[in-house]
């Protein structure tokens, strides 16, 4: 596994100077940055260009993540909607080709945070956004790029909520590199258990966000690591995973993510640094003993 951590721990807006995250997410430990497919889609050829040279440098894999829009809903029974959603995601594709990041992850089969304000029929939507999917799944491939769908709770989206209703609908959308994104905040709303979800989930597991479900770095909550790690190595998982985090409030993360009160403790960005660092030895060590622990059983039987 690789681990990494999503650039907006320490922002307040999504779109960011991410250059300067490339040493420090390196220096901090970490093998992965994710940055925000908003900003992505904004920067020009020489940036995008740029940004890939950083990250080479410090040995970094870059992710990107994002909610789409209300105006590029690819799940809307409006085609114009639809086909504006699409073609910002092809452009977008292009963008990551060129800095070089090879998969895409979050709200791409809708449009996020969801207005539960309006009326909406979930089955045409479903059926909407898996021709959607499928046909930026089809322009992603020439990239090698690979769609995580994010599965979140039912208070910022109805569509995915759960690992089995994510499994349902990428069998149904046929695509080798559309998998599916699994996030602990999420997990811990909707699921029964964290074991049975990623069990659930299985091959089909592309991407894993995790943070405590009190939006806190990992250890800072009650989330079960241990049970977490567990179920990973279980289904033999050897892709990113990522920390994600909001402790921040203020600006659009803020407003989006529903942070409406510090969570920091007022620390500043040494502290800031100083907490995700310990958090990443942390996970690491709690999957380490499960790697330990499965290892045991093996040899037992």
């Amino acid at each position: 596994m690789r681990f990494g951590t999503y650039f907006a721990y320490w922002e307040n807006e999504w779109d960011a100077d991410y250059l300067q995250y490339c040493k420090k997410v390196s220096a901090l430990g970490f093998d992965v940055l994710e940055v925000s497919g908003a900003g992505i889609y904004s920067m020009n050829e020489e940036e995008l260009k740029e940004l890939r040279r950083e990250a080479e440098r410090y040995g970094l894999k870059l992710t990107a993540c994002i909610g789409l829009t209300k105006d590029n809903d690819v799940s809307s029974e409006d085609e114009k909607v639809r086909a504006n959603g699409t073609a910002f995601v092809k452009r977008l594709l292009d963008h990551m080709h060129i800095a070089g990041i090879d998969r895409l992850s979050g709200i791409t089969y809708s449009y996020w945070p969801f207005d539960y304000s309006q009326k909406f029929d979930k089955p045409v939507m479903r059926a909407y956004a898996i021709q959607s999917v499928r046909e930026m799944a089809d322009y992603a491939a020439q990239y090698d790029i690979i769609l995580n769908l994010e599965v979140v709770n039912r208070f910022e989206h109805p569509l995915l909520n759960c690992a089995a209703e994510a499994v349902g609908f990428v069998e149904e959308v046929d695509r080798p590199n559309v998998k599916i994104l699994l996030d602990t905040f999420h997990m811990n709303i909707e699921e029964d258990t964290f074991r049975d979800a990623i069990l659930c989930a299985g091959p089909h597991l592309g991407h894993v966000h995790i943070g405590e479900a009190n939006r806190k770095v990992p250890g800072k909550g009650h989330i079960a690591w241990d049970e977490i790690g567990e179920a990973l190595r279980r289904i033999g998982y050897d892709e990113c995973v990522v920390m994600e985090p909001f402790v921040k409030e203020g600006g659009k993360v803020g407003l989006d993510i529903r942070v409406w009160r510090d969570l920091s403790d007022d620390a500043d960005e040494a502290k800031l640094d100083s907490d995700i660092a310990d958090s990443l030895v942390f996970v690491k060590k709690s999957f380490w003993r499960q790697i330990r622990i499965i290892n045991v059983r093996k040899h037992l039987l």
